[in-house]
């Protein structure tokens, strides 16, 4: 039986690119308005920073890679002592503009009577401030708390405890096989592979459900809202 359907944030419940892009672009502005020098730095110059920086520090919280991404950036055109005021201009722009996919509220709405809905996320898109304030029983974020960032098992220990249910009674949805699939069936949760882009799937990767909308989810829970028994995993066959 399932009693908690959680879910990751970007790229799953929020549109973050857009908003990354926007935030990205608005830094950039104000650097070329401060110094020439900036006149050759480019939007792919600053999303290939985030990448290193990404790749080297996986670990690390992600407004961390953040700020040590922007701390590049800006280097490139001798304004790294600015750091603060274009770390809050990029936050506050990037926050502005992460908004909920169309197909979530109703999703949610469909859901919440019947289910716990938390919301887990690696990620700093804090609930309150992408358009989805109230939505959810509880939040979690990787490193609050010393909460480990997925794929430890312990965060998803804490998802299950936050939704006072035992970890197969927690289904978690969300775009990435390895951090929203694999990761919570490793810990006996249910999961479902929200794959908008219709990405083929790798051989040995099983969710229990894949589905390229929300809009799909609430009839997905109810066919793998039954028990699960030892040696027995319900798959829906989206």
């Amino acid at each position: 039986m399932i009693r908690a359907v959680v879910f990751d944030a970007d790229e799953t419940l929020l549109d973050l690119r857009p908003a990354v892009t926007g935030g990205l672009l608005a830094v950039l502005e104000e650097m070329r308005r401060l110094t020439p020098a900036a006149g050759g730095v480019s939007l792919a110059d600053l999303e290939s920073d985030w990448g290193a920086v990404f790749r080297a520090q996986a670990a690390d919280p992600v407004q961390e890679i953040r700020r040590v991404a922007l701390a590049r950036s800006l280097g490139r055109a001798g304004l790294a002592e600015h750091l603060e005021s274009f770390a809050t201009l990029f936050y506050t722009r990037r926050f502005a503009l992460t908004r909920p996919y169309p197909d979530v509220l109703p999703a949610l709405a469909e859901l919440r009577p019947r289910f716990t809905l938390g919301y887990a996320t690696n990620g700093n898109s804090r609930a309150g401030q992408c358009g989805l304030a109230g939505e959810f029983a509880f939040e979690r974020y990787a490193h609050e708390n010393g909460l480990p960032k997925k794929p430890a098992p312990e965060f998803f220990a804490e998802v299950a405890a936050a939704a006072g249910s035992h970890p197969t009674e927690v289904l978690y949805v969300g775009d990435s096989l390895a951090l929203d699939v694999v990761a919570p069936q490793a810990v006996g949760m249910r999961a479902v592979w929200l794959n908008r882009a219709g990405t083929p799937r790798p051989d040995g990767v099983r969710p229990d459900a894949e589905i390229t909308t929300l809009a799909d989810l609430p009839a997905v829970v109810r066919l793998l809202d039954v028990p699960v028994t030892a040696g027995s995993r319900p798959v829906a066959d989206t």
